[in-house]
């Protein structure tokens, strides 16, 4: 699959993926009838179909100091990227609101924190965690996870010199991301983006 240097990006590490205007993104499967909503397990084995194509792996510019990306069409209407991590980057903690998501590691290897609880939606600013709550778990390449509306968590490249490349989709796609803070056990949201943010 060839990509497009127009749906390529670049930036400092963030809570999500920006997209370079690319009117006609790329599919790197044809997509499901427009009336299905695709389940998380379809987006689990579109991203790991995704990310077990060497060759648009192959293609992603790799920038040294910030993630690269390049925006694909998912199955049914989903939101898809292709993400490079420099060594030492990571999203911060982030949610995904309405949509459920899933990625894998095409190569390297990141690792996810995340929080086994679901936030309100509305109305608060601060919020003290359960000792019990935190979970992490690494994902080196062919490694993935799908998750659920409401999910939170940050995702690290943590390696010192390797890049990792991952694929991610969401769906819907994303109508909005709360960005957080973290202080021990407290968590601060700090910023509401939209796609508008991201364009």
């Amino acid at each position: 699959m060839s990509v497009s240097p127009a749906a390529v990006g670049a930036s400092e590490p963030v809570a999500t993926p920006n997209s370079a205007s690319d009117p006609a993104p790329h599919s790197t499967t044809p997509a499901s009838a427009p009336h299905s909503s695709p389940t998380q397990a379809e987006l689990l084995d579109f991203v790991r179909r995704t990310a077990a194509d060497a060759e648009l792996i192959a293609s992603l510019p790799l920038d040294p100091e910030g993630r690269t990306w390049v925006r694909l069409e998912g199955p049914g209407g989903s939101e898809a990227w292709l993400i490079g991590w420099p060594p030492g980057t990571g999203t911060g903690w982030h949610d995904h609101a309405d949509s459920v998501g899933a990625f894998v590691t095409a190569a390297g290897e990141l690792k996810e924190h995340s929080l086994a609880v679901r936030l309100p939606a509305d109305g608060w600013k601060t919020l003290e965690l359960a000792d019990d709550v935190d979970r992490s778990r690494r994902l080196p390449a062919g490694k993935g996870r799908s998750f659920g509306r409401h999910h939170v968590h940050e995702v690290l490249n943590e390696s010192t010199d390797l890049h990792a490349i991952s694929v991610h989709a969401y769906h819907p796609p994303l109508p909005q991301m709360r960005r957080f803070s973290r202080s021990g056990p407290i968590l601060r949201l700090e910023q509401v983006e939209r796609p508008e943010d991201w364009q």
